[in-house]
Parts: structure tokens; C-alpha cells; sequence
């Protein structure tokens, strides 16, 4: 295979290497805490119904979350970024849309409360949705001022504080979805208040000269977002509802029970999801900044990236059944939903990169009509598939409505910016995945050897992907050693 193409080369490739590499410190530490989490639960829960609850409930909190916030997440590194921009009104403006959304949602507590699951833990919900609101303002603004060392230093600090809580109220106190809701509520507190104290956020903070002129471009930009983030959240989180409410009984199982194994198997796809939040936090930074030669950059970026999304997933379904197996026995049954939740977080990776393209040129009512074609399509098929093979009929729906959002973006973006994501190479990618799949959901005889060839095949066929990704890394890890490095297995392998 050539290698002609596998390593741009470039400033702008190294810094977006270099920025990929501070993130990771950030959000692989804290996605790995929710990577580890996830057999202590089912250890220290033990029944699958009290997981279900569990994620039942941080679901509705995520749901509120884009309402409550105005979706002012999405314009605050967008504006902050802008040089244009004063960064204390960008922050200030930000601050206020959160309190006043929060006001409105205090004045509907009554109707709230009377919706399934919030009910019985609404003041936890309420308090979550605050505390996260605030510490993603503040994270946001921080990497807005690229102060991305920080960043990574609070998403270690957070992951360590949050796992303590874990233990503290899942373990030593017992408390059920009650301590599993307040150990996130704190870890996001104490992240909040660091990084407010520490990035001096206080000195953003000027309510005697706000600029309702740059607010209402804020606002023009981030409300359109609520409607595309919460169908974004049809698509990942639905699922449970649907499985919760249809499946009660299935198989002799309760519908919590089932929703708590369907959360569980989100455990494994965790790993590409993480891979694409770390790379988008450092990519969205360079597809702003970055104007020269944008197309041809787009282009070489996503074709190093997806081909190592691709490797990831064909590794996680062949993995599926013996990783699955440190959860409690009553959990294993979890490594059924892996495979197509697996396609799914690829496709929520892809979305993400075409996103960027929404960001770059502010369309964000592109994103929403793309993402609520997705929430439509799930919803249907959640409906349809979940009748004809149950709950594993959920991780199905939602891999092809995420695929229908991708393809809609990738021609939808083409009149902003022209992409070449390889089509024909994408298709044999995603037929080797989707085999790789049957065979394991199928228990073809010989499944452990034949879907090891297909991940060696995944990877003998994106491998010029994964060696321009180590050409860009070892650099940024190891200095001369590491560009000396590459340069002797270049030579050895052109030998």
C-alpha cells in the first residue's frame, strides 16, 4: 500500500497533533473513568433495574441541559475564538443566557415533576443540570482563551474527585441513583470552581457593559443548536425509553432491567466516542483558526481519522464478549447490543468532523435540520425494530439513523466546503464491520477466528491511516527520538 498520503505534513497538521495530545490528557482521563465505572456499578448495584434508573434519570438531566443553557455552549468557544469579539461580553452574555434559562425552569418545577423518573429524583436532576451547565461554560470559555493545559489539568482533577464521590456514596453509603446523580453534581461543582478561580473567570465578569448586540448574534447562533442537541439526544438516549416501555416482560425481564443492559452496553463504544470528544475539542480550535488550504486539510484530516475509527471498532466488536465479562454475570448479556452501538459511535464521531463545517461558516441551522431528520428516522425505527427483535432492535435504529445524519451532512456541507470522504473506501469499511457483527450476533461456528481475520483485515486496509497518525504523534510524544524513530521504520520499510 502507499504511503505517499498517509502524514501531512505542515504547522497547522503538528499544532493540530499537539492540541489532540493536551486533550487527551483531559478527556481520556475522565472517559476513562466512565470506561472503569461501569463494572464497579454493576458490582457495587448489582441489579440491572437500579443501573437503568440510574441512566434513566442522568438522560433526562442531559435532555434539560441544552434548554436550560440556550445552547450558549456552541456560541461561547465559537465567539470566543473570534479576535473580534471582547471576551468578557462573550463570557458575561453567556453566564446570564444560563441564569435566565435556569429561572424559567425553577418556575416550572410543578410540571416538571410530574413527568416518570424526575418525579422521584428531581431535585437531583435540578441541581445536575445547573452544576453542568456551569462547568461547561466555564471549560469552554477556557479553551476559547486556549488555555488547553488547564483544561487537561481540571479533567484529571475532576475524574479523581468524581470517582471518590463514587465510592463515597455508591459504596460507602449505599445510596443508589441518588449517589450515582450527587457524585456527578460534585465532580462538576469542583470542576466549576477551579477553573473559575484558577483561568481568574471572575475577571470576565462586567454586567455594566453588556453588548446586547453580540448577544443576540450568540443567541442567533446557539438556539438553533437546542433542537439539533436534543435530537441528538433522541438518537443516543431515547433508546432506553423505548426499551424501558416496550420491553417489559421480554424474555421474562422487566423493561428497567433491559435498559439497564442496553447502558451497559455503551460501555464498549465508550472508547470511540472518547477518541472523537478528544479530537474534536482540539479539532474545532484548528477548523476556525485554520483558513489556508481548509478543503485539502478537511480532506486529509478525515481520511487519518476515520480509518483509525474504523480499526477501534473492528477491535471492540471482536472484544465485545470476553471484555464484557468483567461485569457481573447478570450483565454479560450486554455484549449483545455492542456491535451496531459500536457502528453507532462511529457515525456520531463523523457527524461531529461535518459539524465543524456547520461551525466554520455559522450555519448552525444546518445541523439541526440534519440531526432532526436522524431523531425523526430513530424514533420510527425504534418503533419498528424493537417490535421485530426486541431490545437490540434500539442499538440498530440508532446505528442507522446516526448514518442517515452523516450522509445528509456530507452532501449538505459540500456547498460550504468539498470534503472528499472516500466514499468507496467507507463502504468497505462499513461491510467489513457490518459481517464482523453478523457473525458474532449470529455465533457462526468459528466466530473467534473469523472475526479476528476481519479485524486484521480492517486494519491491513486502513493501514496507511494508522501510520500517518503515528508519523503525526510520535513527534509530539517523544521529540527527536520519536521523529528519528519514524524516520528508521520509513527506511526499514521501504527496504
Amino acid at each position: 500500500m502507499s504511503q505517499t498520503n498517509s502524514a501531512p505534513k505542515g504547522d497547522k497538521y503538528s499544532k493540530l497533533a499537539g492540541n489532540t495530545l493536551i486533550f487527551a490528557i483531559s478527556s481520556f482521563s475522565s472517559k476513562l473513568l466512565s470506561f472503569l465505572v461501569k463494572p464497579f456499578l454493576s458490582h457495587v448495584m448489582k441489579e440491572t433495574s437500579i443501573m437503568g434508573v440510574s441512566n434513566l434519570a442522568s438522560q433526562c438531566a442531559n435532555l434539560l441541559i441544552p434548554v436550560v443553557s440556550l445552547g450558549i455552549s456552541n456560541a461561547v468557544i465559537r465567539f470566543g475564538l473570534d479576535h473580534n469579539n471582547d471576551k468578557k461580553q462573550v463570557f458575561t452574555n453567556s453566564l446570564l443566557s444560563i441564569l435566565a434559562g435556569y429561572g424559567v425552569l425553577l418556575l416550572l418545577w410543578p410540571v416538571v415533576t410530574m413527568l416518570p423518573t424526575i418525579a422521584d429524583y428531581g431535585v437531583y436532576i435540578y441541581i445536575y443540570v445547573l452544576t453542568s451547565c456551569l462547568r461547561t461554560l466555564c471549560t469552554q470559555f477556557v479553551r476559547s482563551r486556549q488555555l488547553n493545559r488547564l483544561v487537561a489539568v481540571d479533567g484529571v482533577l475532576c475524574t479523581f474527585l468524581t470517582m471518590g464521590f463514587y465510592t463515597l456514596f455508591l459504596l460507602g453509603l449505599d445510596m443508589g441513583a441518588a449517589g450515582y446523580l450527587l457524585a456527578i453534581i460534585l465532580g462538576d461543582f469542583c470542576s466549576a470552581v477551579f477553573l473559575f478561580f484558577c483561568a481568574k473567570l471572575y475577571r470576565y465578569l462586567d454586567f455594566s457593559h453588556l453588548n446586547f448586540k453580540l448577544w443576540k448574534k450568540m443567541l442567533c447562533y446557539a438556539l438553533p443548536m437546542i433542537p439539533a442537541q436534543i435530537s441528538f439526544w433522541i438518537i443516543n438516549a431515547s433508546d432506553l425509553f423505548f426499551v424501558k416501555g416496550m420491553c417489559n416482560g421480554y424474555q421474562g425481564m422487566t423493561g428497567d432491567e433491559w435498559a439497564g443492559l442496553l447502558s451497559s452496553g455503551y460501555w464498549m463504544p465508550t472508547i470511540l466516542n472518547t477518541l472523537g470528544i478528544i479530537f474534536y475539542e482540539a479539532w474545532q480550535i484548528s477548523a476556525v483558526t485554520e483558513e489556508e488550504g481548509r478543503e485539502a486539510f478537511f480532506s486529509k484530516i478525515f481520511r487519518l481519522y476515520s480509518g483509525i475509527l474504523f480499526c477501534c471498532a473492528a477491535g471492540i466488536i471482536w472484544l465485545s464478549q470476553p471484555l464484557m465479562r468483567v461485569f457481573r454475570a447478570n450483565f454479560f448479556q450486554s455484549w449483545e447490543f455492542v456491535p451496531f452501538l459500536t457502528v453507532a459511535a462511529i457515525f456520531t464521531c463523523f457527524n461531529q468532523f461535518f459539524s465543524s463545517i456547520y461551525v466554520v461558516y455559522t450555519r448552525s441551522a444546518n445541523a439541526l435540520y440534519t440531526m432532526l431528520a436522524g431523531a425523526v428516522a430513530n424514533l420510527v425505527l425504534n418503533w419498528l425494530f424493537i417490535q421485530q427483535w426486541g431490545p437490540v432492535g434500539a442499538a440498530l435504529a440508532s446505528a442507522l439513523s446516526l448514518s442517515l445524519v452523516f450522509v445528509l451532512r456530507a452532501i449538505d456541507t459540500r456547498r460550504l466546503l468539498k470534503v472528499n470522504f472516500a466514499p468507496g473506501r467507507m463502504l468497505v469499511s462499513l461491510i467489513l464491520l457490518t459481517v464482523e457483527a453478523f457473525v458474532m450476533l449470529r455465533g457462526i461456528a468459528g466466530w473467534q477466528i473469523i472475526t479476528t481475520l476481519l479485524t486484521a483485515a480492517m486494519i491491513f486496509y486502513q493501514w496507511d491511516s494508522v501510520w500517518g497518525m503515528v508519523r503525526l504523534l510520535l513527534p509530539k510524544l517523544f521529540g527527536r527520538r520519536g521523529r528519528a524513530l519514524v524516520k528508521k521504520l520509513e527506511g526499514a520499510a521501504k527496504k
